[in-house]
């Protein structure tokens, strides 16, 4: 286990590994007092997100506070100190047959809080939601290393701001998460994923019949290769249901009847291997895959496969139609023509509603490329609430969004 920590070129940083919340609270005190930094790491999964740092300190690891709290599983919510790992979480919740139906990827190594933080999830988003959806409570020690809680262990629980939205995604700028209470789901009784490979004029088509589909997936996801203005290859189409089992019957019956006869033939069922196995690559691919640059679009989902013909230079994408979510891959370019791909991706983004975030680059092109997309009227308050919240600057600096 490495004693130090390099965060986009920025170090070594020497890490400390708090045994309590008392422990962290301690070095947040000490950071302040010295004008130095706490850059929490989580499992690592997503250091590449974001800006250099641009102040000295300390990369923290939370691994050491990693205990369920309490379970009462009958009442469908769980609280856990914020260093679990996600397959740790999930091992306790299926052995009462339930769920945090969150794809978050690399689980075994990633931890809850990193994952709340960065708001990760993956295809299931569609049928399931967002981690902002499942955070009901929440533990965060401040910069004057006070631990202050909002919300609470109930899912009817209104009392108090929402601040746990607040905190989930904020790339742990404002606070550090110690603690995380979770209302969960059942298990699902049966789960079948389809693949159907298309020809890319077939895709709108089949969309516009997806969308319109008396069927509820839960995942509706176009994975592909494109290059220069077409796609090469097969662009497979993927759904995938999960309820009990006749209910999920009838969503594959149903759904094969809503498609033409010239597409039916083409359908097929993956095995449970195989889906698990399509499941776990959707999922962890844009931590995996090797590329050059990776990049995060958001647009409205009704344009989701025109933002893909727009960006088909990319090597590879996964674009999940349904929530207008897209991840794309570059292998081989420089600097300065990345700038200029993702300037046009982002000029057209910014038709769509969304926006185009670098989730991957080499460190050195980070100040050429534009890792948070395009400039939007909501960064002055972000500012603002890092100003209130964090105002020393302790949290992480000069990672986030335009600079925070």
């Amino acid at each position: 286990m490495s004693n130090t920590r390099v965060i986009d070129g920025f170090g070594p940083l020497p890490v400390a590994r708090p045994n309590s919340v008392a422990e962290l609270s301690e070095l947040v005190r000490q950071a302040a007092a010295s004008d130095q930094a706490l850059y929490p790491v989580g499992g690592g999964t997503m250091l590449d997100l974001g800006l250099p740092p641009t102040k000295p300190g300390t990369a923290v690891e939370l691994g050491a506070l990693d205990r369920v709290i309490d379970y009462p599983a009958r009442d469908m919510t769980i609280t856990v100190q914020a260093g679990i790992t996600i397959t740790g979480l999930q091992e306790v919740l299926r052995a009462e047959g339930q769920q945090l139906p969150v794809d978050v990827p690399l689980p075994d190594q990633a931890t809850l809080g990193g994952a709340v933080a960065t708001n990760a999830g993956g295809p299931r988003r569609l049928g399931y939601g967002t981690l902002r959806d499942y955070v009901i409570g929440i533990s965060v020690v401040n910069d004057e290393g006070q631990e202050i809680k909002a919300g609470g262990r109930v899912v009817k629980n209104v009392a108090g701001y929402d601040l746990m939205k607040l905190y989930t995604g904020s790339l742990g700028t404002l606070g550090t998460i110690t603690q995380l209470t979770l209302k969960v789901k059942p298990l699902p009784e049966a789960s079948r994923w389809v693949s159907l490979e298309s020809d890319s004029t077939e895709v709108p088509d089949l969309l516009s019949r997806l969308s319109t589909t008396r069927t509820r997936p839960c995942v509706w996801t176009i994975w592909g290769r494109g290059k220069e203005g077409e796609f090469r290859g097969g662009v497979y189409v993927i759904v995938a249901f999960e309820d009990n089992v006749r209910a999920v019957d009838w969503q594959v019956n149903r759904l094969t009847e809503e498609l033409p006869d010239r597409v039916r033939k083409r359908v097929r069922e993956l095995k449970q291997s195989q889906a698990h196995e399509l499941a776990a690559t959707l999922r962890d691919s844009p931590l995996t895959d090797t590329s050059s640059l990776t990049f995060k679009a958001n647009v409205i989902p009704v344009r989701t496969w025109d933002f893909c013909q727009m960006a088909s230079r990319c090597d590879r994408f996964t674009a999940h139609a349904g929530n207008g979510i897209i991840f794309g891959h570059l292998d081989e370019t420089e600097a300065k023509a990345a700038r200029a791909y993702l300037d046009d991706l982002n000029r057209f983004a910014s038709e769509c509603s969304g926006n185009v975030v670098v989730t991957r680059c080499p460190t050195e092109w980070k100040s050429v490329v534009p890792v948070w997309g395009r400039p939007t009227p909501d960064r002055e308050l972000m500012k603002a609430v890092k100003d209130k919240l964090d105002p020393r600057r302790i949290f992480n600096p000069g990672r986030f969004v335009g600079g925070i």
